[in-house]
């Protein structure tokens, strides 16, 4: 309310359009609920609860089931400590807030839901028990956990979703369902190292479905039912429930990036195409920015793969870091035109208002276009709260003249302005993650490296080190959790990048194009006036080039001879 009120004040005194920029964050009680303990332990309690209910269930799926007991809540607390000393201890850093917790143990609950829901469709089948164990989709968890937040944790989802359903299938033999549950489950999560297409999922269903297809032939041998089951049915229903279950989580991931605002390699690989009307729209009206975002785009793919960050997600985020410059590009050097600066007619603080911001500007357009809330962080974070510093000592020059003016008598003493060090930073936050810090040096690196003269490998690993140096003495890079080890490999990444951008070429000397020369009848035979070998035989204009080096740069030899026919011709 309150700040309608000041929003309309400002537009009736003409200070303001009457527009609010649209916001990223989605408000300040939801932020602290991320990382609030109280939310983490709802969510462990919400786990746990569910885990009771199908127990449960579990002993209803088919008649003369045992019912539970204290000593099933017994086990299944013992199992409850280890997953939370688990997660707590060995995977903290990858389950950094809330919202993953409750994707990872929400996932664990859907899994051991889907096994008691086909255990309880399959109670009127004929159906043997070695059957039901293995046609259970034991690796839909742990595919689903490992494309999205990796094989560690899908790992962790295969070892508690078997814990806790053995305690839940009681119907299915214990050791028959751990061992046929641990081994589909740590296979789904073997086949999925660097999912970069869907096709990787079905591929991957496939291939647990037939280790389920050989288990099962296996099983029923071991057990000696082999005889008692159809064959079909011991092939056939473990490869389909493999297929399905590839291709149900295919169609799932899509569904719970959005919830939980996670993104998969996946979906990195089809958020970077160039064709997005945002990049169209860079290339024709900004250029020099759009080729700017490219080679920011390189560098920090390369920095990310040596540290082992997210390479798809950086080379993505720098194609959109600098969306915000297409509100005003002509104001930025890159797509600037030399012979007509619009700064020249501005005071320095509204050159810095109008630089700093783009990133608002860029924020408000990637809201608009629906992008990726990872990418709107990269916006928001790849200057930090950094300073314009040109318009900064711009700025205090124009200070220290109207000071001295003053001094003289030339200027009144409440014509100096105050410059302030704020008004030239830019918003933030800084870097929160790593890839946006990769994101934040690359963009600072690429820009200075235009301004180095004769770029050799000293200079620019010197400007690189000046640049991390400089941003980690203004606190540019407190927020994100990059060592200095990793910061060392960044920098001599990006060494080798830029190196291998701006190498040398051989320069090569413009061909030279001779006279042509019509040969006589009769006499020695001509040479060529730019050419020391003897011309062609056949009559008519003859024209040749030569790629020949200069005479001070030919052997002694050479330019002895060359002498020698000169003189002899005088």
């Amino acid at each position: 309310m309150f700040e309608s009120i000041r929003r309309a004040r400002l537009q009736r005194e003409g200070l303001s359009c009457g527009k609010t920029r649209r916001k990223h964050q989605g408000g300040d009680f939801f932020d602290e609920m991320r990382t609030h303990p109280a939310g983490t332990v709802g969510v462990y309690v919400i786990f746990f609860i569910g885990i009771a209910i199908l127990m449960r269930l579990g002993t209803q799926v088919e008649d003369g089931l045992p019912a539970l007991s204290w000593l099933h809540v017994l086990f299944a607390s013992a199992i409850g400590f280890a997953l939370v000393s688990h997660e707590r201890v060995a995977l903290r850093e990858q389950i950094a807030d809330n919202s993953l917790l409750l994707l990872v143990l929400g996932t664990m609950l859907m899994h051991i839901a889907l096994i008691v829901l086909m255990l309880d469709m399959s109670a009127g089948l004929s159906w043997g028990k070695t059957l039901k164990a293995v046609v259970l989709p034991h690796a839909f968890g742990p595919l689903v956990l490992s494309v999205i937040l990796g094989r560690r944790i899908g790992l962790f989802a295969a070892i508690y979703s078997t814990l806790f359903g053995v305690l839940v299938c009681v119907s299915v033999s214990a050791p028959t369902y751990l061992a046929t549950s641990a081994l589909i489950g740590f296979t789904g999560v073997l086949l999925t190292k660097r999912v970069r297409r869907r096709n990787r999922l079905f591929m991957a269903g496939l291939y647990v479905g037939l280790a389920a297809m050989a288990f099962s032939l296996l099983l029923h041998d071991a057990a000696g039912t082999l005889m008692d089951e159809k064959v079909s049915r011991m092939i056939g229903l473990p490869l389909i429930i493999g297929l399905v279950t590839g291709m149900v989580v295919g169609g799932l991931l899509p569904v719970l990036e959005s919830i939980f605002g996670v993104t998969t390699d996946v979906t990195w690989l089809e958020l970077g195409d160039l064709n997005h009307p945002l990049m169209r729209r860079l290339s024709i009206e900004a250029p020099g920015t759009y080729h700017h975002s490219l080679v920011v785009a390189n560098l920090s793919e390369a920095a990310a793969e040596t540290i082992g960050a997210g390479a798809n997600m950086c080379r993505v985020c720098s194609y959109f870091h600098d969306i915000g410059k297409l509100s005003k590009p002509e104001y930025f050097i890159e797509n600037m035109d030399p012979s007509a600066n619009p700064h020249e007619d501005l005071t320095p603080r509204m050159s810095a208002l109008v630089i700093i911001a783009h990133v608002k500007d860029g924020v408000d357009l990637a809201i608009k276009h629906n992008l990726n809330s990872r990418i709107i962080d990269a916006i928001e974070q790849h200057h930090g709260t950094s300073l314009a510093y040109y318009f900064y000592r711009q700025a205090l020059d124009q200070k220290t003249e109207q000071e001295r003016l003053v001094k003289l008598g030339k200027a009144k003493e409440d014509d100096v302005q105050q410059v302030s060090e704020e008004t030239f930073r830019y918003p933030g936050p800084r870097p929160q993650y790593k890839e946006s810090a990769i994101i934040s040096l690359a963009d600072a690196v690429e820009s200075a490296s235009r301004t180095l003269e004769k770029p050799n490998a000293s200079r620019i690993e010197t400007m690189i080190d000046e640049i991390v140096q400089a941003r980690m003495a203004d606190g540019q890079l407190d927020d994100c959790d990059l060592t200095i080890a990793e910061l060392a490999r960044i920098k001599a990444s990006f060494a080798k990048t830029l190196l291998s951008m701006m190498h040398g070429r051989v320069k090569y000397q413009k061909a030279v194009e001779s006279k042509p020369v019509i040969l006589a009848s009769t006499g020695p035979k001509p040479r060529l006036a730019a050419d020391d070998e003897p011309a062609a035989s056949s009559a008519g204009n003859i024209v040749e080039a030569t790629f020949a080096a200069p005479l001070d740069e030919q052997p002694p030899a050479a330019r002895k001879a060359r002498s020698g026919r000169k003189n002899s011709a005088a």
